[in-house]
C-alpha cells in the first residue's frame, strides 16, 4: 500500500508525516512502501513496516543503466529469484506462499544480503554503487517481513501502477485552483480507482 493522501497532495500542501497520519488515522496494519520519511511516525503507532522491494530493485536498475555495473547486474540477478518464486506463489492461499517463501526465498534472500554486506565494504563512500546498497540494507529487515506472510505482497506496484497516471499528471493540475480543489480532486481519484478495484 502507498500512502494514496501523501501521494496526491495538492502542491500548496506538504509532504510531511501528518498527511500519511490523518489518511492512516487509527489503522495498525502491514504498510508497504518505500523510503519516505513521512511514514516513520506511523510505524512508531503500531503500523508496521514492510519495505518495497521494487524500490530497492530500481536502485540497482538505475545503476545498471548509469554504469553498466556488474555488480548492480549480480544484484538485479538475485533479486529476479525472489520474484520468480512470487511467480511460482501466484494463486497459492496464504500459508502455502508463506511457506514456499521460507523453503526457497529465505535462504536467496539470506545469501543476497550476506553478499550486499560484503560488497559495501569494498565500494567508496558516497559513491552511486554505496547508495544503492546502502538503501537495501538499511531497509532489509522491513523488506524481508513479506516473508514470514503470505498475505503480504513484495512490492507495491499494484498501488504504484494504480496512481502512476495522476502522479505523472500532477504538473497539469499545478492550477488546480486551492488546496481544497486538490484535496476533492484527490477524494474524487481514491473513489474512482476503489470502485475500479471492487467492479466484478
Amino acid at each position: 500500500m502507498c500512502g494514496l493522501s501523501t501521494c496526491l497532495v495538492a502542491p500548496e500542501s506538504s509532504r510531511t508525516g501528518e498527511h500519511a497520519h490523518d489518511f492512516l488515522g487509527a489503522w495498525k496494519g502491514k504498510l508497504v512502501c518505500d523510503d519516505f520519511v513521512g511514514y516513520k511516525a506511523s510505524f512508531e503507532l503500531g503500523i508496521t513496516e514492510i519495505g518495497c522491494m521494487s524500490h530497492a530493485r530500481r536502485k540497482f536498475f538505475e545503476l545498471q543503466v548509469a554504469n553498466k555495473s556488474q555488480l548492480a547486474e549480480q544484484a538485479l540477478h538475485s533479486i529476479g529469484g525472489l520474484y520468480e518464486i512470487e511467480r511460482q506463489a501466484k494463486g497459492m492461499n496464504d500459508e502455502d506462499c508463506r511457506q514456499l517463501r521460507q523453503k526457497i526465498a529465505e535462504p536467496i534472500a539470506k545469501k543476497l544480503h550476506e553478499w550486499m554486506l560484503a560488497q559495501r565494504e569494498l565500494v567508496p563512500e558516497g559513491s552511486a554503487t554505496a547508495k544503492a546498497l546502502d538503501y537495501s540494507l538499511k531497509r532489509w529487515v522491513a523488506m524481508m517481513r513479506y516473508l514470514d506472510d503470505g498475505a503480504v505482497p513484495i512490492d507495491n506496484n499494484p498501488v504504484e501502477n494504480t496512481i502512476r497516471p495522476w502522479a505523472l499528471g500532477r504538473s497539469n493540475w499545478l492550477f488546480a485552483g486551492s488546496l481544497r480543489s486538490g484535496k476533492r480532486a484527490a477524494a474524487i481519484m481514491s473513489l474512482i480507482q476503489s470502485a475500479r478495484r471492487n467492479w466484478g
